[in-house]
Order: C-alpha cells, then structure tokens, then sequence
C-alpha cells in the first residue's frame, strides 16, 4: 500500500474521476454526458445525508471507491441497514489494499449510523473475489439475494 494513501469521503469536484472509476466497473455501460441532468443529479447524490461516496486518494486521483447508502427501517428496534455498492479499484492500483480501505471505512461509518446489517452483493463468480469480500468481513451463504432488472 502506498504510504500516500487518503481514505476519505469523495469531493464534490471529483464526479469526472469517479465516473473514470466506475467505465472500469461496467465497461459496457455507456458514458453520461455532462449536462445539467448530470450535474443535478450529482449534486442530489454528493447532498443526501443518507449516501457516502468513499474513496482512497493515492497521489492526487481517485484509486478505490464504493458507495454506502443507509436505508431507514420499522424492523430491529428502528435501527437502519446499509447496502453497499460500486465496489471497484482503478486497474493501475489492484492489489494494493484499496478495496479493502474503502470497505472497512464504509463498515466504519455504518457502525456509526447504528445500521443493524450491511449488506453487499457481487456479481463476480472468482473465488478471489469472494475471498476477498469475507476477509473484510462479508458472510456468504446466509441470505439469497434476488434481483429484477428495470431496463
């Protein structure tokens, strides 16, 4: 790991870098244009006090980033639960630890909030991957996750 490593919250300024980050993530995904769509929906997003961008900063640019949302809940006491998602390190920095900083800091702030549970879905099939994910204290096998697409 570099010793210039920041992990930290994202900069409202950084929207060019992390959309950078995230055509590593889906490159199949087709690229959003600036507008003022974009722009308004940035700053909905970087506002909401219930979502966090976080990030590791390594010389200057975005190196990892993954995004915490906290949703509230009528269940457990009223406690809220966290998702987890857009986990993804720029290609120049894997296996550096990033991935690793941004979860356990997203972990952090989700004990913070009181979230009962944390969850965190993956469409990678690699046992390195998934490793990966139970290292940083993820359990597999406890929950079937379902999804339906809206496209």
């Amino acid at each position: 790991m570099s010793t210039n490593a920041i992990v930290r919250l994202i900069k409202p300024s950084e929207l060019d870098q992390l959309l950078e980050l995230y055509q590593q993530l889906n490159p199949d995904d087709p690229v959003i244009p600036a507008s003022d769509e974009l722009t308004k929906l940035w700053d909905d997003m970087i506002q909401d006090p219930k979502m966090d961008f976080v990030v590791v900063e390594d010389g200057g640019r975005l190196a990892a980033v993954c995004v915490l949302v906290r949703v509230n809940n009528l269940t457990r006491g009223g406690r809220p639960y966290g998702v987890i998602e857009n986990v993804v390190t720029h290609e120049d920095h894997r296996r550096k630890g990033y991935g690793g900083l941004v979860l356990q800091k997203a972990l952090e702030l989700a004990r913070e909030a009181d979230c009962y549970k944390v969850m965190l879905m993956t469409s990678s099939k690699e046992e390195a991957t998934l490793r990966f994910y139970e290292q940083n204290g993820f359990e597999k096998g406890t929950k079937t996750a379902f999804i339906a697409y809206m496209w």
